[in-house]
């Protein structure tokens, strides 16, 4: 094990991938000279040079234009949009292209690529360059969708998407760049579709991805004070759904608060609460709970974006809602 921040684990997973596959490249807007946006690929131009590290223009339909072009084309490129807020800009590509090659070419074309691009809120970015739009993808058939929240789950997530021979949108929340942790050396694995139990318990199941999934082991830290035993359930993967780990959480507590960063209105939690409610109906003793952002763009303040953003707070005040009545 190495101690490594969730940056510095992607990159590792890029960089682990890139030697092992010379058919593997990245391309975006100043990941080569410039390292990134927020410093993720530092460094990989140095090692495999301008021909496999490629700074693009500033031209996200480009970009992904080049990501599905060369992935049918047999190469595994991993594309970088700087903000997933600017995916609207080349989503044609990837909602009526990438998604539905392999099944319109009756699977005689694969799409190997991995379209990175950092969400969240938390750094007074505002209402343009903060959201948390994964429900957009997860609403694509033929496109797989992860969100790591932790180093290890992120390096072992970004080789498992190299190596998928189907699109996978990989989503980096801002705040869990810094984050450190314990990270596996060499090559390392963590399989898409398969989520994970963070903590154990009885009660009541905390169902979270990506940043929430911290702010909800913080909140069993505090349910547990006050003789609530929460478990965390992190999804890592939101397409495919890993219904076996979540359906049994819900069976083993009889009750679910499903935690998540986005405006509640069509966000994913409404998919997982659905999921629970037709196929888990009868493990619940009470309704299952969302704990999300309000429906409003993301305040530039940062004492307005604090109260936007889900807290412990709310976690716990909808568990114990749960719990207590």
């Amino acid at each position: 094990m190495a101690q490594m921040s969730c940056s510095e684990a992607i990159r590792d997973g890029i960089r682990m991938e890139m030697r092992r596959d010379p058919n593997v490249f990245l391309a975006g807007e100043d990941v080569g000279i410039f390292g990134g946006c927020f410093g993720v690929t530092a460094g990989l131009l140095d090692e495999f040079g301008k021909e496999r590290v490629v700074d693009t223009p500033v031209t996200e339909t480009a970009i992904m234009g080049l990501g599905v072009g060369s992935a049918a084309a047999g190469l595994r490129p991993i594309v970088e949009i700087m903000f997933a807020d600017f995916m609207g800009v080349c989503l044609d590509e990837l909602y009526n292209q990438a998604a539905k090659m392999r099944y319109m070419f009756g699977g005689k074309t694969k799409i190997p690529m991995v379209i990175r691009a950092p969400v969240g809120a938390g750094v007074s970015a505002a209402a343009q360059h903060s959201q948390s739009n994964e429900a957009w993808f997860t609403h694509i058939p033929g496109i797989k969708v992860v969100m790591p929240a932790s180093p290890a789950d992120a390096k072992g997530l970004m080789e498992a998407a190299v190596r998928d021979d189907n699109p996978v949108v990989y989503l980096e929340h801002k705040l869990m760049l810094g984050v450190q942790g314990d990270v596996p050396e060499g090559e390392y694995i963590v399989p898409i579709g398969k989520a994970d139990i963070k903590r154990s318990g009885k009660d009541v199941s905390l169902i979270a991805w990506s940043a929430m999934v911290p702010k909800s082991l913080a909140a069993a830290e505090m349910l547990a004070a006050e003789g609530i035993d929460a478990e965390v359930v992190d999804l890592r993967t939101l397409t495919p759904l890993d219904k076996e780990t979540l359906l049994g959480s819900v069976e083993r507590t009889g009750r679910a608060v499903v935690v998540h960063e986005a405006v509640k209105t069509g966000g994913f939690g409404g998919e997982v609460a659905a999921v629970i409610a037709d196929e888990g109906f009868g493990f619940l003793d009470a309704p299952v709970k969302r704990v999300a952002a309000p429906d409003t763009p993301i305040p530039f303040s940062p004492v307005l974006e604090k109260l936007w953003i889900p807290d412990e707070a709310r976690i716990v005040a909808a568990a114990k809602e749960l719990v207590r009545g």
